[in-house]
C-alpha cells in the first residue's frame, strides 16, 4: 500500500453531498457552497456544519441562530462551484446565479427553488465554533421536490473534483438492528 498525507482525508471520507446553505443577515439573504458537514444524531435530527470566519455567512448564522441548508443535484454542478467563488459580502448571489427562492416556514433564510431538497435549520449548540467552526445544527422541516427527474448528488473530492451519485444499492431488508429508525 502507498501512504498519503493525512491532510487527504477527505479524499476517502466526504461528509456528503455539496450542498448551499441559505442565511438571511440584517434582512440580507445569502447562500454559500459547503461540503464540511455530516449528520450527528436520528432524534432530534442534528446536522454539524463547519462555518468558518473566512465564510460571510458564519456572521449571520451566529447572530440568527437559522439557516437552510439545500441539496443541489449535478445540473447545477458549475452554479455550486461559482457561488463557492465568491463571497456575500460583496454579491448578491441569488441574483448573480438566477437562483429561484422561496419563504421557509420557521426559518427567515430562503429555501432554494432549484435544489432537490431544503432543510430548514436552527442552531442547536455553537459552543464548537469558537475552536473548530462547528455549528451543531438541529433540522425542523424538511421540503423535497418530488417533481424532479434529476437526482444525482454531487460529493466534493478535494482539488475541484467530484463523485456523482449513481445507482440505489437497497439492503433494508438486511438492517434489522435498525428497523425503528425513521
Amino acid at each position: 500500500m502507498k501512504e498519503i498525507p493525512a491532510s487527504q482525508a477527505y479524499h476517502l471520507l466526504e461528509p456528503g453531498p455539496i450542498v448551499l446553505v441559505t442565511t438571511s443577515y440584517k434582512g440580507k439573504p445569502n447562500v454559500m457552497t459547503m461540503g464540511f458537514h455530516m449528520m450527528i444524531q436520528h432524534a432530534p435530527p442534528l446536522i454539524g456544519c463547519v462555518v468558518g470566519p473566512w465564510d460571510y455567512s458564519q456572521r449571520a448564522l451566529k447572530e440568527t441562530g437559522e439557516c437552510v441548508i439545500a441539496i443541489p443535484t449535478i445540473d447545477l454542478a458549475e452554479t455550486v462551484v461559482d457561488i463557492g467563488n465568491c463571497s456575500g459580502d460583496s454579491v448578491d448571489k441569488f441574483q448573480r446565479f438566477g437562483l429561484k427562492t422561496r419563504p421557509a416556514k420557521e426559518v427567515k433564510p430562503p429555501l432554494v427553488a432549484d435544489c432537490l431538497a431544503n432543510i430548514e435549520c436552527r442552531v442547536a449548540n455553537a459552543s464548537l465554533v469558537d475552536t473548530h467552526n462547528l455549528f451543531i445544527l438541529e433540522a425542523k422541516r424538511i421540503w423535497i421536490d418530488e417533481t424532479r427527474t434529476e437526482r444525482r448528488m454531487l460529493h466534493h473530492r478535494g482539488d475541484g473534483s467530484f463523485m456523482v451519485d449513481g445507482g440505489l444499492l437497497d439492503l433494508s431488508d438486511r438492517m434489522t438492528k435498525w428497523r425503528q429508525l425513521p
